[in-house]
């Protein structure tokens, strides 16, 4: 309750105006949330260590330097900047009691999480259209997937969540936030945050679903075309081995991006009924953000031979060192 009467002052109006938030974990579980640290600190810590070792095998391997791998590469540094954006914050709470949280830092923090969100998104798209072309069009992919192909797309990803998120933090920075600063979420979530506001806050998840389903949603209606063409071109092939190999690496795609997506629509059906926060939600908001950049470099680099040969070449070159 200290934080709560510290964190509020009386502006001239004589109402009380909220200068900070105070994130208090997971709802319903806080005697214990503490314990979930430890499995969130391990995947994180293994994102992070799997994501950069992808990023230096590709870089010191000059075979690696193609478009699929290049992709993977932007996919890794996204997937990290995602895990950053809200786990440290997360084991701050947990280990430190660092619930208080600045309202700069938490509309930033909102920004980050949907820019990231986007970007994965964006990312995931342009991995299936390399695959729709490589194996739909394989004697065209070299003229159609280029370096400058792959520069443009990145930049068109960057630059579309860059400006497409802004509104979702400008809008929620715009409420009124005058009694109560106690979020019952582990980070600065859009729902969370505008749900404390003494005004309607509407308009701001009006917007955020459908910023999110124009970017997002054609993301995934273009990502599940490209799948339909490929599987339609994995059919026809007459050999029975190279029909498996590819749709065994377009299984593992297709499963990490149901996923993604299904929670995404999760949270959007939170957003559309007005739900009070509750733990399932909650949990999978976090999920949602760690467990694919966990995930994302087992499932999309280890399916690929070239790189799953770089890395038992370096796993070896490792154990050597350390038996010597």
């Amino acid at each position: 309750m200290n934080h709560m009467s510290a964190s509020l002052k009386i502006s001239n109006s004589s109402k009380f105006q909220v200068s900070e938030f105070i994130l208090l974990g997971f709802p319903g579980i806080h005697s214990w949330q503490h314990w979930l640290s430890l499995p969130l600190a391990l995947l994180y810590l293994s994102a992070l260590a799997a994501n950069t070792l992808i990023l230096i095998i590709i870089w010191q391997n000059p075979s690696l330097q193609q478009p699929m791998y290049i992709f993977l590469g932007i996919l890794c540094m996204v997937d990290m900047g995602l895990a950053t954006t809200i786990v440290p914050k997360i084991l701050a709470i947990f280990w430190f009691d660092a619930k208080v949280i600045s309202l700069p830092e938490c509309f930033a923090q909102i920004y980050a999480i949907h820019f990231f969100v986007g970007m994965e998104s964006g990312i995931l798209l342009c991995v299936a259209f390399d695959r729709y072309v490589a194996i739909c069009h394989p004697l065209r992919y070299p003229s159609i997937v280029t370096s400058s192909l792959i520069l443009k797309a990145t930049l068109f990803m960057v630059l579309r969540n860059g400006l497409f998120v802004t509104p979702v933090p400008v809008l929620a920075a715009q409420h009124d936030y005058c009694s109560r600063n106690e979020i019952e979420h582990c980070l600065c979530s859009n729902l969370g945050v505008t749900s404390l506001a003494c005004d309607d806050r509407r308009p701001n998840s009006i917007c955020q679903l459908v910023l999110a389903w124009l970017g997002m949603g054609s993301d995934l209606s273009l990502i599940i075309l490209s799948y339909i063409l490929i599987l339609y071109s994995v059919l026809r092939l007459n050999s029975a081995e190279a029909a498996a190999k590819a749709l065994s690496t377009c299984s593992s795609h297709l499963t990490l991006i149901l996923f993604f997506y299904t929670i995404v629509v999760v949270i959007s059906v939170t957003h559309l009924t007005e739900m009070k926060a509750t733990l399932i939600p909650v949990l999978l908001n976090v999920l949602h953000n760690i467990i694919p950049p966990s995930l994302n470099p087992i499932v999309y680099a280890l399916q690929t031979k070239e790189l799953r040969a770089a890395f038992q070449k370096v796993l070896f070159a490792l154990t050597k060192e350390i038996r010597s």
